[in-house]
């Protein structure tokens, strides 16, 4: 029998038990969460909670639905169409547009690699000794082995078991001591500062929470579902499917989200009634630092389960970074694409995430500041993530699209709230950036 004599109700039955078993299925949303606390993104949350206490506690709450919003209009794009962004924008704008846009995300994700892999290798040392650059090696080594030896449905099934590693901040943060009341009140109550290091770390914290690559993971691992599963085909092809999906998407996109940013509050909140107290705030410079910091204030417990927690992101991250890289630049070159595929059916796909990989371990032996590296990587997403996100939100409305699909209205006023914020918080940077430099 054909999809399309199966009746109604038995359609509707299906969709409920696939529904009902979310909570045990959560993926992409979940995946691109906590990916997005990455060992960077350790390091400025704890940059922010070391220097500035718990005054930037309130941007958690305040990012989620937005961060949320534009995840699941991403998600959306990819299971409507069954392609990535980088293959959506080239059906409405022209080539040069697409190519500027992946080819700026390919040069943050080097970076951000390198920054990643680095902080990996520091963490490993300060817990194991020996040389940083070959926990570096072995870390980059053995992401980029599992991608191409591994099947896509079971390596996505290993990330998801990583995210556990994100559950170390939260337990650091109960095990020294907090004053709860004030953290709830600078949660609930924004405590601004018009200081021009102030403005830069608000918007450094804002433009780690909302990145252009967890844009291109997301939506692209939305595809890559599709295509992986037989019985599966993009909601423009069969739209009785939407609703389920739509829901799934939401469910998944904020669990995934609101567990990236509960995390991030705990590193906030930590370095915060740690760091901060103590008044060693201008000492972090990268996330081994704050773990470093942490043992003589808190003692051996804290101080293993951050540094341990830096590896495990790390391992969850870089996978995350080379594969929204080569996603983004197969589908601009219409190479085949999927992570599910050995490496002799997608070369080039696989090419793509080896360099990737193998050049962010390269930026350790290079003398490359990883620090810097991270700087460079901050200032070319603050450059693309406006602009991205209103093509983005463009692409929504396209019917060569999304055809008859169009976003309900809270993520439309969310989608777009998101992105001027993000114009703004971007041009803060650069301008800062400039100054800095």
């Amino acid at each position: 029998m054909s999809e399309s004599t199966i009746p109604e109700a038995r359609i509707q039955k299906q969709d409920r038990r696939t529904s009902a078993g979310l909570l045990g299925r959560l993926g992409p949303g979940l995946i691109t969460g906590a990916a997005d606390d990455d060992p960077s993104g350790i390091a400025t949350y704890s940059q922010a909670g070391a220097e500035f206490g718990y005054a930037m506690l309130w941007t958690m709450l305040f990012s989620f639905p937005l961060m949320a919003a534009i995840q699941e209009i991403c998600a959306r794009l990819g299971r409507i169409t069954g392609a990535g962004i980088a293959a959506n924008l080239t059906k409405v704008y022209s080539n040069r547009w697409a190519y500027s846009v992946v080819f700026l995300l390919c040069v943050a994700n080097l970076f951000n690699l390198g920054a990643d892999i680095s902080a990996m290798g520091s963490a490993a040392q300060l817990v194991l000794g020996g040389p940083a650059t070959l926990y570096a090696v072995a870390f980059g080594g053995l992401s980029l082995v599992l991608q191409v030896v591994v099947p896509y449905r079971k390596y996505v099934g290993y990330l998801r078991w990583l995210t556990w590693s994100l559950f170390a901040y939260v337990a650091t943060a109960f095990l020294i001591h907090i004053p709860w009341l004030t953290a709830l009140r600078s949660t609930l109550l924004p405590s601004i500062s018009l200081t021009p290091r102030y403005l830069m770390a608000l918007v450094g914290v804002l433009g780690t929470t909302i990145s252009p690559y967890l844009f291109f993971w997301q939506t692209s691992e939305e595809a890559e579902e599709i295509r992986v599963h037989a019985r599966e085909s993009p909601l423009k092809k069969n739209p009785r499917k939407a609703t389920p999906h739509f829901r799934r998407i939401a469910l998944d996109t904020r669990v995934g989200m609101g567990l990236s940013n509960l995390v991030a509050f705990f590193i906030i909140l930590t370095t915060a009634a740690t760091v901060h107290t103590s008044g060693a705030g201008n000492m972090i410079r990268s996330s081994a630092d704050a773990a470093k910091a942490l043992e003589p204030l808190t003692g051996k417990l804290a101080f293993l389960l951050f540094a341990l927690g830096i590896v495990g992101t790390g391992m969850l991250a870089v996978p995350v970074l080379a594969g929204s890289a080569a996603y983004a630049v197969a589908e601009l070159f219409r190479w085949r694409a999927s992570l599910e595929y050995k490496g002799d059916r997608a070369p080039k796909f696989y090419a793509v995430i080896a360099i990737a990989t193998i050049a962010g371990v390269s930026l350790n032996f290079f003398g490359i500041d990883p620090i810097r590296a991270l700087f460079w990587s901050a200032v070319v997403n603050g450059i693309v993530a406006g602009p991205l996100m209103l093509l983005i939100m463009r692409l929504t409305t396209h019917p060569a699209v999304v055809g008859q699909f169009r976003l309900p209205a809270h993520l439309r006023i969310l989608g777009w709230i998101a992105t001027g914020m993000m114009f703004a918080a971007s041009l803060l940077f650069i301008a800062g950036s400039i100054r800095q430099w």
